[in-house]
């Protein structure tokens, strides 16, 4: 390939050519020039080379291969190590075919690691060193440092506390909701297949739906010793079950109604096939998983500092003067130079204004605009609120052109938005900014409320600093020494000097109950606030899940109120849990309060967790600094519950193209790689089938526009026939549920949807019993599936509550889960159809097929014969009600025969 030509990445998706020339820089100097298989991993193309380079000159100056390290330059132009060689090269796509070698440094197993996880986040780790942000630096090594140590607990926890991490149970709400919808069911036997690991001779039993997994493990055992005429040695307690087929196991005291898989197979009248796996198996898979690092060594204590001879900080309490700032200039302002150039600031405690807002004064438009104006603010130093931050919007006057005929004598100046950037007055580690600071601005969005701050937005710069407009500001020294914010002590004292019950009359009791019993949160007036305010003892005495309406109604502008109000907090009560997620919302960004919230929320068990995990991950989102309890607490449960640190990572994955937010998620999901290796490697292995489904779908768009679908879908085909896609493809867990693996996949059962962004339709084979040997998928590109996850989330969320209550309504809440920009996967539920296919595939005329209203009886008839049909008829009315009621509730109002959709067994799913 002649040199400037670049390589672009369908060069490395086609499959004409099999071989590609590619240049090799041997660091001896030489260059040679040979063809490789596009599919030929690094290990052999070195091997290769070395076979090559034997024959030229100063061969006998190279060291052992393994000295040695490919790098190439990549699609985004960065220069990359390419330490894992197990990867193919139509998987690297270099930006040219050249590849380099030079002598390895370092240690090898850390910097594979490091490739390993770059690779999975979507972000090189080498961009978080470079920040070289202290606050960035320190959070990478404490978290670190966290998730190694818990890694290494957890390698040597029992086999039943392991077996609970990696295989979580999965459970309906409670036992009651079963009995409740499928009373009849329950009356009878149930048959269940076991068989012993390593053995294919199983055994079946008919047992009781209350028996605990425990009795069945039992009575398989002593069937096993009479059997083969053996002494029954064993104990059922050192055995578990697992679904054959699956991810998925049957422990502990629970009925073996209450287990999801049970549950399945009694409502589709199949048998369940379970396996009796011996603990030493268990223990020897823990082993085989445990972290192949060593964790990272402490570093060693420093000797203390020599006392200082003059106080090194002051406290922010001792500062009575005014806050200000002085705004210096702007660049790369981009406006109408007819317009004015105008910045206003203000300073936020979440939503709420802590003094008005100013405004700089108006000066021509220009690309580096200069201001050099003091801002003073109508609040004094002393009373800042630790989270307080600075807003700016920078915007652009424009004279609105005057009506004809008009007196009225109001402003004809319309503002026109272009960027905002916030700030966090104290830094990390509490202590008050000063300083030159140079803030990148991010692109201003009309609102319908016409604000110009955003005090809701990140706090972190635009990390496009090549094209993003920028304010200069500076920030005075208001101190000769360091000025932090006070320790917690120091807040508690003053808090419980300033403490003063009055006396509250019978009145004031009538009207804090009929305050704080009010639907909605709508703004209080100012008496009641004062009022609320007042009683706050009484607030924490009778209506503590009233919380948040106290800290809404608390003065954060002066830290007198505050200090009282943060001493109160230490004594409130537990919150429930609705309550405490309600104080993670941004309206209260005090990190004492998050702490409380926290505090709360540790009290979820893991399938609650799992409940609200997405609005959980969407709440880091406005957290103020890196280190947060919040971060630590989802860490905290991923790193104990593998399916919510699946869950959690792709949440965070799903998002690392938005600029706002990649910092922060591609720091949470490293700590969680570093903490679990192992998992690392099964994403890793979900992320190569993402990236080549993500190949093959651009790949059928542009065929489809030039070929038939029978011709793309045969190319398609044999594009999935190629053994690195075979080989990604296969034999991985399924991103919607971590429990269902993937086996091999069946190519001539896969095709393409119809619709403008062809979604893939992809099928494999499973051994699960009672899936009908396959299993699907429909990956997507081109859509935002995050408002169907949350609408799949909300229907989920609606069928526990009911369930909690004894209602069983036969929902069918499918996977769905995004991946990334724009990408996803929706789960395949197989025997369904829509209710127009039913209609026109029994129906002699298209024209009429809506209209004939015995359709669907006449298709559930054919699937359900004899008494069969009954339980369909059922099904399908519980489900019809249930979706009528979520439906309503959510609003969703865009439901036809063509996107509702039918179960062979009669529900009905949308």
């Amino acid at each position: 390939m002649p040199p400037g030509v670049d390589c672009p990445m369908e060069f490395w998706t086609k499959e004409e050519s099999q071989s590609v020339a590619v240049d090799f820089l041997l660091p001896t100097g030489v260059y040679l020039n040979f063809p490789v298989s596009r599919n030929a991993n690094l290990s052999t193309i070195k091997q290769v080379l070395w076979h090559r380079a034997q024959y030229e000159p100063l061969f006998h100056m190279l060291s052992d291969p393994e000295a040695y390290v490919f790098t190439c330059v990549n699609q985004t132009a960065e220069q990359q190590e390419l330490e894992d060689e197990q990867r193919r090269l139509c998987d690297i796509q270099p930006f040219l075919p050249v590849l380099r070698l030079v002598a390895r440094e370092g240690d090898r197993v850390k910097k594979l690691v490091n490739s390993q996880i770059s690779l999975l986040i979507g972000k090189g780790l080498h961009e978080f060193d470079s920040l070289r942000d202290p606050e960035v630096d320190d959070f990478r090594t404490k978290m670190r440092q966290f998730c190694e140590e818990v890694a290494a607990h957890r390698q040597q926890l029992g086999w039943e506390d392991w077996l609970q991490y990696s295989f979580p149970l999965q459970l309906e709400p409670s036992a009651r909701s079963w009995r409740a919808g499928i009373l009849r069911v329950t009356n009878r036997a149930l048959l269940v297949n076991v068989k012993f690991e390593g053995s294919e001779e199983s055994f079946t039993f008919q047992v009781s739906t209350k028996d605990m997994p425990l009795a069945l493990m039992a009575c398989a055992l002593r069937k096993k010793a009479t059997v083969f005429r053996q002494p029954l040695v064993e104990q059922p307690e050192d055995y578990a079950l697992q679904v054959n087929g699956r991810h998925e196991y049957l422990y502990g005291n629970y009925p073996l109604c209450q287990f999801q898989y049970i549950c399945s197979c009694l409502h589709s009248g199949l048998t369940p096939h379970l396996t009796m796996v011996h603990a030493s198996s268990i223990l020897a898979m823990r082993d085989e998983q445990s972290n192949p690092a060593p964790p990272v060594q402490k570093p060693r204590t420093k000797p203390p500092p020599i006392p200082a001879k003059k106080p090194s900080s002051v406290s922010l309490w001792s500062l009575e003067q005014p806050f200000c700032i002085e705004l210096m200039e702007g660049s790369k302002v981009n406006a109408d130079e007819r317009m004015k150039l105008v910045v206003q600031a203000g300073l936020f405690h979440g939503n709420e204004m802590l003094c008005k807002t100013v405004s700089s004064s108006e000066v021509n438009v220009c690309s580096e605009p200069v201001w050099r104006q003091r801002l003073e603010f109508d609040i004094n130093i002393c009373d800042l609120p630790r989270m307080a931050r600075l807003c700016f919007a920078l915007y652009a006057v424009v004279e609105k052109a005057k009506k004809a005929r008009s007196t009225k004598k109001k402003s004809r100046k319309a503002d026109c938005p272009i960027a905002w950037a916030n700030l966090m007055l104290f830094d990390y580690k509490d202590q008050l900014k000063t300083g030159e600071r140079r803030l990148y601005m991010w692109p201003s969005v009309p609102d319908e409320k016409g604000e110009l701050l955003n005090p809701a937005g990140t706090v972190r710069s635009n990390p496009n600093t090549e094209s993003a407009a920028a304010l200069v500001i500076f920030l005075p020294e208001v101190a000769p020494h360091p000025v932090y914010f006070p320790a917690l002590e120091k807040i508690l004292e003053l808090g419980r000097h300033g403490e003063q019950r009055g006396r509250i009359t019978e009145e004031e009791q009538l009207q804090l109950r009929e305050i704080l019993e009010r639907r909605g949160s709508g703004e209080l007036y100012e008496h009641e606030k004062d009022l609320v305010w007042k009683m706050r003892h009484e607030v924490q005495e009778h209506f503590p899940e009233a919380l948040a309406r106290l800290l809404l109604v608390t003065k954060w502008n002066k830290h007198e109120d505050v200090a009282q109000m943060l001493y109160l907090l230490c004594s409130w009560p537990e919150l429930p849990v609705l309550s405490a997620l309600e104080l993670l919302d941004f309206s209260f960004p005090d990190c004492y309060v998050g702490s409380f919230a926290i505090k709360s929320l540790r009290k979820l068990t893991d399938d609650e967790l799992f409940q609200y995990l997405l609005q959980l991950v969407q709440v880091l989102k406005y957290e103020s600094y890196l280190d947060c309890e919040l971060t630590k607490f989802l860490l905290d449960r991923a790193l104990a519950n593998r399916k919510i640190g699946h869950f959690l990572f792709w949440h965070l994955r799903s998002e690392m193209h938005v600029p706002s937010v990649a910092l922060r998620f591609g720091l949470i999901m490293e700590a969680y790689c570093r903490g679990s290796t192992h998992h690392m490697k099964v994403l890793m292995k979900q992320g190569e089938a993402l990236s080549k489904l993500k190949a093959l779908n651009d790949f059928v768009k542009v065929s489809s526009q030039k070929t038939t679908k029978p011709q793309t879908k045969e190319m398609m085909h044999m594009c999935m026939r190629q053994e690195t896609y075979m080989e990604a493809l296969s034999h991985l867990q399924s991103p919607l549920d971590p429990s269902t693996l993937l086996e091999e996949v069946c190519v001539e059962q896969c095709t393409f949807m119809d619709s403008k962004m062809k979604p893939l339709w992809i099928m494999y084979s499973s051994e699960e019993a009672g899936s009908a040997g396959s299993v699907g998928i429909i990956f997507k590109n081109g859509d935002d599936l995050r408002q169907d996850m949350l609408t799949l989330q909300m229907i989920q969320l609606m069928d526990v509550l009911w369930k909690q209550e004894g209602l069983d309504l036969r929902m069918t809440p499918y996977g769905c889960l995004p991946t990334g920009d724009r990408t996803g996967l929706i789960e395949v539920v197989l025997h369904s159809d829509t209710i127009a296919n039913i209609q026109l595939n029994k129906s002699n005329m298209a024209a009429t097929a809506a209209f004939n209203k015995d359709a669907l009886l006449n298709w559930l008839k054919s699937k359900n014969p004899g008494e069969a049909l009954d339980r369909a008829i059922e099904e399908f009315t519980l489900s019809c009600a249930g979706y009528c009621v979520a439906t309503y509730v959510l609003g969703i109002g865009d439901r036809h025969s063509d996107n509702i959709m039918i179960r062979e067994s009669g529900q009905t799913m949308l």
